[in-house]
């Protein structure tokens, strides 16, 4: 009993608990000037931030996402930083909370995938809403992007929600990038017709169509010398939102150019030769 209350006499001398006092208003204090000045430290970093987004003209959804991402971060590295000026012990939380994310991030592991790939798609901008691509497999004008998904609608109005993980790993066709656009047409004629006599024809049919740019000029290519017929490449450029209709309108009206000269678009054919001999030495 003695010795207890000699243990207590020492831990309540005065002058021991006098300089407890202090020096836990000194830590106390200290975790607090860190607290304030660390909680102004983040929202200037995050203010930055905000300025930066704005003038790259960064998506608004992303850069709010990651503005209160970045401020969360920076609060947790503050209050660590607090907490270990007290004397806190903070290795044991660091470890708990790397565990903790660990497992969130493997439960999570697709829904991470798809907010990467969105983040990359919205700060390297391959498409934007409105234009018209090709991502996974999908052709469609691009109605929304979004942190974890891409939303298309397709030529037949169907409304099509794709992970950003499949557009982001593989080829993206964007149609409406550039103003203009060149169609590609194989026009095919006999080995009997006169090739210059055609491409003056084809030719003739570009020029009455006044959608066709004089910049770049059209092409016209002999391209191969097929099976049965001889292969010329038409190259014109149009501008991008004419592209179906020129394509459409060319097809037909070249068409007719080359019936109503004469000439005629050949098809596969194949002859068969029976010769009678053979099979009467055969019998």
């Amino acid at each position: 009993m003695e010795n207890l209350l000699d243990a207590l006499g020492i831990q309540l001398d005065p002058e021991v608990v006098t300089s407890l006092i202090l020096s836990l208003s000194g830590s106390i204090l200290a975790a607090l000037v860190i607290l304030l000045v660390g909680r102004w430290a983040a929202k200037a970093i995050v203010g930055c931030f905000d300025r930066v987004a704005t003038g790259v003209e960064m998506d608004k959804t992303l850069s709010r996402f990651l503005s209160s991402l970045i401020y969360i971060l920076l609060m947790v590295f503050v209050v660590l930083t607090a907490l270990s000026t007290l004397g806190v012990n903070t290795i044991n939380f660091l470890a708990i909370l790397g565990a903790a994310g660990l497992a969130v991030g493997l439960a999570l592991k697709d829904s991470l995938s798809n907010f990467s790939a969105g983040v990359m798609l919205m700060i390297f901008r391959p498409f934007k809403t409105g234009d018209f691509i090709k991502a996974a497999g999908i052709s469609g004008s691009v109605q929304s992007i979004k942190i974890f998904n891409t939303v298309l609608k397709t030529g037949d109005n169907r409304v099509v929600t794709v992970p950003n993980s499949l557009i982001y790993a593989d080829p993206i066709t964007n149609y409406s990038e550039e103003k203009t656009r060149r169609i590609d047409l194989v026009i095919s004629i006999r080995y009997e017709d006169d090739i210059a006599r055609a491409r003056a024809l084809i030719q003739g049919v570009l020029s009455q169509d006044s959608r066709i740019l004089d910049d770049p000029v059209p092409t016209m290519l002999l391209i191969e010398l097929g099976e049965s017929s001889v292969n010329i490449a038409v190259r014109p450029w149009v501008k991008r939102d004419d592209y179906g209709a020129v394509r459409s309108d060319l097809l037909e009206n070249i068409k007719r150019a080359l019936e109503h000269a004469g000439l005629s678009i050949p098809y596969p054919q194949r002859g068969l030769h029976i010769v009678s001999g053979d099979l009467e030495g055969a019998s």
